[in-house]
């Protein structure tokens, strides 16, 4: 005689799975309409001096109180992660502000990553692998390229950020290939705009605006999409032999 056993938790209450999916998406969605004014350009520049002074009399804690934030902006697609990247700079120069905005980052996509597996990505990752089809080839064709497709998404510039943190939940990546391909990945437009912020005092003296369409200057884009090609050189490589 077989035993029965009762579901507790998130097998009886399969909401409670995507209790935090929804609450990110909830939050980011309110974020977007009351944050925008705050999360601005214009908030940095006006509030610079007091910035200053407190990362001058506080360092380590202003260094905290920045990484978190930046966590919980990346985590809850807050508006604003762009002017947080050019607050990195402009606080802590281009070194170490490019690593302390790559640890809030990544650590703000691995929080998105991990409620989108735990509340979708699995049951969709198990659907696609069982499968049959177009939906069953394009899951073993990105687990064939795993590295290459999550460094090719995080170097491309067009692929939005949620997205990339999306994406690889749904289709059952391992969390540490997408912490490092996601720190990796993001190191070199993050460097463009943590640069850009380091430069933010004489941008302020002359009372304009960064410009913030650089990374789409040729002599950084071009090898940005550089190494997307050498990602993605790997997939080329398995295809010519297939064909081979």
């Amino acid at each position: 005689m077989t035993e029965m056993t009762t579901p507790t938790g998130a097998e009886a209450y399969p909401i409670l799975k995507r209790l935090p999916l929804i609450t990110i998406l909830s939050v980011a969605v309110i974020g977007a309409f009351t944050l925008r004014d705050y999360l601005s350009f214009e908030m940095l520049a006006a509030n610079r001096e007091a910035l200053l002074g407190f990362r001058d009399a506080n360092y380590l804690l202003t260094v905290l109180v920045f990484v978190l934030a930046y966590v919980v902006i990346v985590a809850f697609s807050l508006p604003g992660a762009t002017i947080a990247t050019l607050t990195g700079g402009f606080l802590f120069a281009t070194f170490p502000g490019v690593l302390f905005n790559m640890t809030g980052a990544t650590l703000g996509a691995i929080a998105i990553f991990l409620a989108a597996r735990w509340g979708l990505g699995d049951r969709l990752a198990d659907r696609m692998e069982h499968s049959d089809g177009a939906v069953k080839r394009i899951k073993e064709g990105i687990d064939e390229n795993q590295w290459s497709v999550l460094f090719m998404i995080r170097l491309v510039p067009a692929v939005p950020f949620f997205i990339a943190n999306l994406i690889p939940a749904f289709v059952g990546v391992p969390l540490h290939r997408f912490a490092i391909s996601t720190f990796l990945g993001i190191i070199p437009g993050g460097l463009v705009y943590t640069s850009v912020g380091a430069g933010l005092g004489e941008v302020f003296a002359r009372g304009e605006a960064p410009d913030l369409g650089v990374i789409f200057e040729p002599h950084v884009l071009l090898p940005i999409l550089g190494l997307a090609g050498l990602a993605a050189l790997p997939m080329v490589l398995k295809l010519v032999r297939k064909g081979a």
